[in-house]
């Protein structure tokens, strides 16, 4: 599939993918998507960063028809059943290779590569015609946020020629408070995921990512928030992706599941007119 020639500069998104179960019941965070992609100018393709695919070095997937991956279990049978039948688009996923080499990063690619949860979730919530082009682009997490801004802001360019980053994780995403409140039935939040995501939202709208960069010593109860960091990683791509002094409008903020935060963040270079 080719891409569309023409489209504007497109901003770079975070957006949770939250359990799988966000599939079935995509609930507030799930209509504050929608409603965002409804208002944007439809992009050329889009260039999703899943905090499920996690390489030693950045990879962009080259597969024409990638398949929906059910990287989940003990779910109920109709999330298995879910297919999001999305196109690939070999030429974009070249420009991705050409611009995080120009960066001077390693860069592979995947022939095979399908979209996990993380990448289709969103994506059927926000495009579900899938009649966009998606190119999957991997996060290393060894790398820690500097690599993933670093790969993200190698991806800038690509926003003006109509390409969506996205970035799909969570802005908490402590996965034994989650069980717990699976299991417990528990409707109380844990004060620290309002405290983490505030913290966050907060720093990115003063324009602040030095403390981002920072934020494992910085935000508090941060390592509760993320034990590991997968689920946040993709933020720093996207935020990277919108170029020099990134303008962040939070456009959504709630909590699911006990204790994911599912807040969406738009990034957009320069400062607000």
């Amino acid at each position: 599939m080719h891409a569309r020639q023409t489209s504007p500069r497109q901003p770079a998104l975070f957006v949770p993918h939250g359990s799988p179960l966000f599939a079935l019941a995509p609930g507030a965070a799930g209509a504050a998507m929608a409603g965002l992609a409804n208002v944007m100018v439809q992009p050329r393709a889009v260039v999703i960063v899943s905090a499920h695919w996690d390489t030693t070095i950045p990879t962009v997937g080259f597969a024409e028809r990638p398949e929906t991956i059910h990287d989940y279990y003990g779910f109920p049978p109709e999330l298995y059943r879910l297919n999001y039948p999305a196109t690939g688009c070999s030429e974009v996923a070249e420009e991705l290779v050409q611009a995080i080499g120009a960066a001077g990063l390693p860069v592979a690619r995947s022939a095979t590569r399908g979209l996990d949860h993380g990448a289709w979730i969103p994506l059927r919530i926000m495009f579900p015609d899938a009649d966009i082009a998606v190119v999957p682009l991997s996060i290393q997490s060894r790398g820690g946020p500097k690599a993933a801004w670093q790969l993200g802001r190698s991806l800038a360019p690509l926003t003006a020629r109509g390409i969506l980053v996205v970035g799909s994780g969570n802005l908490t995403h402590n996965l034994t408070d989650f069980r717990f409140g699976a299991s417990s039935g528990a409707t109380d939040v844990p004060a620290y995921v309002r405290r983490f995501a505030d913290w966050f939202g907060d720093r990115l709208a003063a324009g602040d990512t030095a403390a981002l960069l920072d934020y494992r010593r910085q935000a508090p109860e941060a390592m509760r928030a993320h034990p590991s960091e997968e689920h946040l990683l993709p933020l720093f791509v996207a935020l990277g992706a919108a170029g020099d002094e990134p303008y962040a409008s939070r456009l959504h903020a709630g909590i699911d599941d006990h204790a994911l935060a599912m807040d969406i963040f738009a990034f957009e270079p320069g400062a607000p007119a």
